[in-house]
C-alpha cells in the first residue's frame, strides 16, 4: 500500500462529490436561466477566479506557443463540446438514458488514452469499469424511464467522446504546468466557443425570467466548487494516476447522488439500489489494479 497515491484518491473523491450534487444548484440555476446562459456564466466567472488567484498566488504560467493548441482544444472538449452535447442529449432521451450513457466515460477514455498515449490498460482496469457500469444501471434503470432517441444516443456519445478526449490532453500538456495555469487557460479557451453560442442562442432571451437570488448564489457556488476546486482536482489526479484509473470514478457519481437525494431530501432508496452502490465501490476497488505500480 505504500506505493497508493492517496492525496490522488482523495481529491478524486471530493471532485466527484461536488460534481454529483451540483445539480441541485443547477435546478435552482435554471429556474433563472437558461443551460447555456448558466454554463457560460458559471465558466466565465471561474476563468476570473482562476486568474485571479493564479496572478495574486504566483501560479499563473504562460503557455509556450508551441503548448497553446492543447489548450484550445481542451476548452473545445470539455467544458463546451462536453456541456452542451451534454445538455442537448438530455433534452432528447431520458434522465436514465443519459446516466447509461455518460457511465460509458470510464470504457473509452482508456481506449483513447491507449491509442493517443499509449498507456497502459490493465483486465483489471477494464473488469473493474466493467463491474461498477453493472452497479450504475442498477442505480438509474427505472420502470417508464427509458426514452431512446437515436440522435439523442448519437449526441450523447459526442459528450462521452469529449471527456475521454479532454482527460487524454490533460495527460499530454507538459508536466512543468501548474494544474491552475492548466485549468485556467482551458477554461478561458472555452469561451472562445462559449460566448458566441450564447450571443447567437441565449442572449435574445436574456431577462425574460425574473432572477432570483438563489440562482445568482447557485451559479457562484457552481463557478467556485464545481469548475473551479474540481476541475483542479480532476487535473491533479489525472496526472498523477492516470486516465484510466482518474476516469474509473465517474461512475461512482449516480451512487453519490442517490445518498445526497436520500440525506438531503428523504427520498427512499429501494434495496436494489443499496446493492447497486455497493457494486460500484467494489467495481472502482478493482479498477485501480490493486498491487500495480502507480
Amino acid at each position: 500500500m505504500k506505493n497508493v497515491n492517496w492525496s490522488a484518491y482523495v481529491g478524486i473523491m471530493i471532485a466527484m462529490t461536488v460534481w454529483s450534487c451540483s445539480f441541485l444548484f443547477t435546478q435552482e440555476a435554471l429556474k433563472s436561466f437558461n443551460p447555456i446562459t448558466v454554463v457560460t456564466l458559471r465558466i466565465g466567472l471561474a476563468t476570473a477566479l482562476l486568474g485571479l488567484y493564479g496572478w495574486v498566488a504566483g501560479r499563473l504560467q504562460k503557455p509556450r506557443k508551441q503548448d497553446i493548441w492543447l489548450f484550445l482544444l481542451g476548452g473545445a472538449f470539455q467544458p463546451f463540446s462536453y456541456f452542451m452535447c451534454e445538455t442537448y442529449g438530455l433534452s432528447m432521451t431520458s434522465a436514465t438514458v443519459t446516466s447509461v450513457v455518460m457511465a460509458m466515460i470510464p470504457l473509452f477514455a482508456p481506449l483513447v488514452a491507449w491509442v493517443l498515449l499509449r498507456e497502459r490498460v490493465t483486465w483489471m482496469n477494464m473488469a473493474g469499469i466493467v463491474v461498477s457500469m453493472v452497479g450504475v444501471m442498477m442505480l438509474v434503470v427505472e420502470k417508464g424511464d427509458v426514452n431512446v432517441s437515436a440522435v439523442g444516443l448519437l449526441v450523447l456519445m459526442g459528450a462521452v467522446m469529449s471527456a475521454a478526449m479532454y482527460s487524454t490532453i490533460l495527460r499530454k500538456i507538459p508536466s512543468e504546468y501548474t494544474n491552475v495555469s492548466i485549468v485556467f487557460w482551458v477554461h478561458a479557451s472555452s469561451l472562445i466557443f462559449f460566448i458566441p453560442t450564447f450571443l447567437m442562442l441565449d442572449l435574445k432571451n436574456w431577462g425574460a425570467r425574473p432572477v432570483l437570488p438563489m440562482s445568482v448564489v447557485s451559479i457562484v457556488v457552481l463557478a467556485v466548487f464545481a469548475s473551479v476546486v474540481s476541475f483542479v482536482l480532476f487535473c491533479y489526479v489525472v496526472r498523477r494516476i492516470g486516465v484510466t484509473r482518474a476516469n474509473a470514478f465517474c461512475n461512482v457519481m449516480p451512487a453519490i447522488t442517490a445518498l445526497a437525494v436520500w440525506m438531503i431530501y428523504g427520498e427512499a432508496i429501494p434495496m436494489v439500489k443499496w446493492i447497486g452502490i455497493v457494486v460500484v465501490i467494489v467495481g472502482l476497488f478493482v479498477s485501480q489494479g490493486v498491487g500495480n505500480k502507480e
